[in-house]
This record gives structure tokens, sequence and C-alpha cells, in this order.
């Protein structure tokens, strides 16, 4: 019996660890595709990381996000104009690591010609609209907010895809179109696209000289849009706004040829195609 006593704490420690590793699970890494074009964005969950994850992807690390169902998920950005190939794609968590290639195949969209008047052509943006927009844009915050299937922010057609090379009045290519045009009448109402919280308002009078009259929403977890060009702004910073909610008006200012909406969305401060997101749950 005095045998039995000896034996016994130590049969129960044997035990308790064969159990522990019966359910222990190996950390899993899932995506939605292994290819996406440039603009697009990669689905990641994680399940079952010993430690909070971090994603390496083109030499830029990325913030996870905890989901309700505990995996962990961050929407992977692919920016637009990245060279079509296979890139690697390193996890880490812990002293855990996976790896595995990703493919970027070219959207092919083309050059957009646009024609500006004198008064536009000149307008350049100011330091504190440069500065203010930069860091809403790369705004992460931990809670999710969006839920539900994202609603396009105005009525009308898209008159100028994401994605489009743009020279202006003949110069050289320096940039792309880091939105979806909806061409739409001055005055018409502009909604948020997803439930979210104001984080900038900016105006003409304020410096806003190219993006004109904008606001910008944050809507957790690295995503945040944009509405540019707008004639009036009807919300505030630090409001919270359901999806559809009334946000401002369609409009002409900044560096805009004629009445539309900028629609942008942005991933940890990188733009991605907005009609990705229109009907969709994420």
């Amino acid at each position: 019996m005095k045998i039995l006593h000896l034996f016994l704490p130590l049969l129960l420690v044997m035990l308790t660890t064969v159990a522990s590793g019966a359910v222990k699970e190996p950390m899993r890494l899932r995506l939605d595709h292994e290819q996406r074009e440039q603009g697009q964005f990669f689905t990641v969950t994680v399940t079952d990381p010993p430690e909070e994850p971090v994603l390496w992807f083109m030499d830029r690390p990325y913030r996870m996000f905890r989901q309700p169902d505990s995996s962990w998920r961050s929407l992977l950005p692919v920016e637009n104009l990245t060279l079509p190939g296979s890139y690697p794609l390193l996890l880490r968590s812990g002293a855990s690591e996976q790896k595995m290639l990703l493919a970027v195949a070219a959207n092919s969209r083309p050059v957009q010609q646009i024609a500006l008047d004198f008064s536009k052509a000149e307008l350049k943006a100011t330091e504190i609209e440069k500065s203010r927009v930069k860091a809403a844009l790369h705004t992460e915050s931990q809670e999710k907010l969006f839920a539900g299937s994202f609603i396009r922010p105005a009525s009308g057609r898209t008159s100028s895809l994401f994605g489009l090379k743009r020279s202006y009045n003949g110069a050289p290519i320096e940039s792309y179109h880091k939105g979806a045009d909806i061409a739409a009448p001055q005055g018409t109402a502009v909604h948020s696209s997803a439930k979210g919280r104001v984080i900038l308002t900016g105006r003409v009078d304020g410096g806003f000289q190219v993006h004109g009259n904008t606001v910008i929403i944050d809507h957790g977890q690295a995503l945040i849009t944009i509405y540019m060009h707008l004639s009036a702004i009807s919300v505030h910073e630090g409001q919270l706004v359901e999806a559809g909610e009334v946000i401002g008006n369609v409009g002409h200012t900044g560096i805009s040829t004629a009445p539309h909406l900028h629609w942008g969305t942005y991933l940890y401060g990188t733009s991605v195609d907005p009609e990705l997101f229109e009907g969709k749950a994420l």
C-alpha cells in the first residue's frame, strides 16, 4: 500500500501529460485563395497558435486579429503595382513557423487619360491634408465593427475602375486610381459602406485641396473606407455610424472633373479594389 501511495502522484502526472498531448492541436494556416490579382487581398486564418501570430508578406509584418471563434485573421492586401509572380508568406507564433508561396497575377488595367482644366491641374495636396489622410488610412483598431454585407455607398454607375494607371493632361504616368468612381448627380446621398467610426472629416477650407471634402471611416481590424469630393459632410469625427447611414453628399470638390463619389477601401494602409467588398460579408 505504501508503494502504491509513492507511485500514485507520478502516475497522475504521466496521465495528465498524455491527455494534454492528445488534445493539443498543431497551429493551422488557411487561405481563401492561393492566387490573387494586383489590388485584391487574401483572407488568412490561423487556428491554435501557441502565441499571438504575426504574418510577414513582401518584407512587411502584418498584425492578425482575434475572431469570436478564437481563430486569428488577416485580410492581407496585394498592392496594385506589385509585379506578378510568387511571394513567400511567413507565419510566426512563438517558436513556431509556417511558410507557403502565394501567387500574384496581373489585373491588366489600362491607362486612363484625364484632362483637367487649369484651376484643377494647379492644385497640390497640402501637408496637413497628406499627413492626416495617411495617418487615418493606416489605422489598425482591434475591435471589429463591420458585420453583414458591405453596401454600395451611392447610386450610380462606376465611371472609373480601381487600379487604372493615370496620366493627367498627357503627363507621364505617376500613379494609379486608388478607388472606384461612382458617377452621380450633385447632392446625391452618400452612405457608409458598413458599420464603423468616423476618424476623419476634412474640408476644402481646412486644406483638403486635392481630396476635396472627405470622410474616412474605421471599420476595425485594419479595414478603412474613404469617401472623397463631397459637396457636404453630415457626420463628425468620433461618430459611430451604421451601414447605410448617410455621411454626406456627392460633389465636385478637390481634383475632380465632374460630380462623382470617389470610394476607396484600404487594408493596413494599402488600397484595394472596393468593389470586391460590395454585397459580401467578411
